[in-house]
């Protein structure tokens, strides 16, 4: 498995495959065809489907344009062999004739990939163990926790970018309980975090804390759907859940941002494993892979927080995707914005009911992580097309911006 630092990157919204993946692909080009006099990118897939609502075209054109005009070409319904969200750029001289081409995908994250092993933007591999079932075995055999395998594994850097990434999240939370107005977009949404984070603070303990959750998953997804600055956890679309969770723990618990850190890291183990067998890309598995492994990650930080034994954290990952097993991708408009935010409020809120379900039990249970992560896949690989990111089908076809 990689490094966590492939797992949650910093950056902005609102789309980690169709906004953040895109433009580090353009400035790799850019780096290499600084002379070009023109440019010619070619979207494909998902990519291409919703790729104007993911603003895809201006994170490409924001790069390219400084150095020569630059075309965008739209391809939604041809797909490339390896990864729906496929891309094509093309330098050329002042006569037309392309001078140099790449083919590269935005698999999820982030994250490049040429569809090959040997791709040099392929990272090197820094875990040796690639299963949750392997690594809950060398904790127990070792009588250590899921956060020392990360210490064990990463370099000695890792604890700095991980407080890195707790502050930019808690950043996250705070602009976006403080903001209101409208998010951008023909949908014509109102923001709602402040307002639910001033209603929370009205009722009493039990209803209090899952309206707090709700405003703190809020603020971060709409932060990323405005183009904010969020960490992917382990995508943009679905980066509210983790740092709602851990915010609301942080500030209900006082927990230290030492402990805060060894359940980002606990987090990151289960969305490395979902990643590495599966995938993050909602153009590939849909939102399973997304808010799903979101709700995973979270629900496994809340557990490591209080105490859970490797199995009891392991079961709650479990539940927290599997309880989220065939969810479509399917955005309104291809903006990150319905059904995209409430999804994070409540995968956030079912995180915790995940926790305290695991913490009743002893952790022993029949179906595990790692054989969720691959009914996820297949069933992922199962959904037609138009039900993963192309906005095509699902809830993608009820609303119509024109009336």
């Amino acid at each position: 498995m990689k490094s966590l630092r492939e797992l949650f990157r910093i950056g902005k919204g609102p789309s980690s495959s169709h906004t953040m993946g895109p433009q580090h692909a353009a400035k790799i080009f850019a780096g290499k065809n600084k002379g070009a006099k023109s440019f010619q990118v070619t979207l494909y897939g998902s990519l291409a489907a919703t790729g104007k609502g993911h603003q895809t075209d201006v994170a490409i054109i924001e790069v390219l344009q400084p150095l020569a005009p630059v075309e965008i070409i739209w391809r939604p319904s041809e797909f490339l062999p390896f990864h729906p969200n496929g891309m094509r750029f093309e330098a050329k001289d002042a006569d037309g004739t392309v001078i140099d081409d790449w083919t590269v995908y935005s698999v999820g994250g982030g994250a490049l990939s040429e569809g090959k092993a040997d791709s040099v933007y392929e990272s090197r591999d820094v875990y040796e163990m690639n299963t949750m079932t392997e690594i809950m075995k060398w904790c127990y055999d070792n009588g250590r926790s899921y956060w020392e395998y990360v210490d064990l594994s990463e370099d000695e850097g890792i604890w700095d970018y991980l407080m890195e990434v707790w502050n930019a999240m808690k950043a996250a939370v705070e602009r976006g309980i403080n903001t209101e107005g409208r998010l951008p977009g023909p949908l014509n949404i109102t923001r709602k975090a402040s307002t639910y984070y001033v209603k929370a603070s009205g009722y009493q303990r039990n209803l209090q804390t899952r309206g707090l959750v709700y405003s703190y998953a809020l603020a971060v997804s709409e932060e990323n759907a405005s183009g904010g600055v969020i960490v992917t956890a382990p995508t943009c679309g679905s980066c509210g859940v983790l740092p709602a969770v851990l915010y609301h723990l942080h500030k209900g618990h006082n927990f230290s941002d030492e402990r805060i850190l060894h359940a980002i890291a606990t987090a990151g183990i289960v969305g490395n494993v979902a990643k590495t067998n599966a995938s993050i890309s909602g153009a590939d598995v849909g939102c399973q892979g997304e808010v799903g492994v979101a709700c995973a990650m979270a629900s496994a930080a809340a557990c490591q927080l209080f105490g859970g034994s490797p199995s009891q954290i392991e079961y709650a990952a479990e539940m927290g995707l599997e309880h989220h097993l065939g969810m479509t991708c399917d955005p309104v408009c291809g903006l990150v914005q319905i059904p995209c935010i409430e999804r994070n409020a409540f995968a956030a809120a079912r995180a915790l009911d995940s926790n305290i379900y695991a913490s009743f039990s002893d952790g022993i249970h029949r179906v595990s992580y790692d054989k969720v992560i691959n009914v996820m896949k297949q069933t992922g690989h199962d959904l037609p097309s138009l039900y993963k990111e192309t906005s095509e089908g699902g809830l993608a076809t009820t609303v119509d911006i024109r009336n």
